[in-house]
């Protein structure tokens, strides 16, 4: 199995603390969609564009960091931890939180990040407001839901945090959540597990030089 990713892509992150935590073998694959050569054969592996995605030696392509997680627990059962449980009531609500982390923390967070950063890109104020009013009340949600839960889902390490973790630690630098004191804890019960530090310590020398481009 080879990953196609990078290391400051929170999707990549995603699957990479999945996989860390499953301790799954693969092949990685960086791949820097900014060079356009790059992209250019990376696109013909998959014509979307997107990361990260994982290839076969049979010549089959996965995209989507959820599917690909799961795929992991189908791949290999005897894994642990399962990400996704196989009681389909608990499933339903692992997706439906993973869901929630990823279209309302993880992508307005990407809004803020990213905005202006492209050389001659005024940024989109109206964009980026919208995306923390978005954000805000998404941590009033969470905070609520994890004032009686260890990790997302309940008491079970599963798919969901891994969604949670890599939006939860950029948001620290983006817009903090420190008067949310179960959202914190929470974050920190996550950013402090050896898989993810592992994730974020391959990141840091690209995200280093992001944040010194921004500032």
């Amino acid at each position: 199995m080879k990953l196609h990713y990078n290391p400051v892509s929170t999707y990549s992150q995603k699957v990479l603390f999945a996989i860390y935590e499953k301790h799954v073998p693969f092949e990685p694959a960086v791949v820097n969609l900014m060079d356009p050569e790059v992209r250019t054969a990376y696109e013909k592996i998959v014509p979307i564009g997107k990361i990260p995605a994982v290839s076969f030696n049979d010549g089959r392509v996965l995209t989507e960091s959820s599917i690909i997680i799961e795929e992991l627990d189908d791949l290999f059962p005897t894994y642990n931890p399962r990400l996704v449980p196989e009681d389909r009531k608990l499933a339903r609500e692992v997706r439906w939180l993973d869901r929630q982390f990823d279209l309302y923390l993880n992508d307005p967070m990407a809004k803020i990040f990213f905005d202006g950063r492209r050389p001659g890109d005024p940024g989109d104020p109206y964009g980026v407001a919208r995306a923390r009013a978005t954000i805000d009340r998404a941590y009033a949600v969470f905070d609520e839901l994890l004032a009686t839960r260890t990790w997302a889902a309940g008491d079970t390490f599963s798919l969901a945090d891994c969604a949670a973790a890599p939006p939860l630690a950029y948001l620290r630098m983006v817009q903090p959540y420190d008067k949310y004191a179960n959202l914190s804890a929470y974050a920190a019960r996550l950013i402090s597990r050896p898989c993810f530090v592992r994730v974020m310590d391959e990141a840091r020398p690209i995200l280093e030089m992001i944040m010194a481009q921004r500032s």
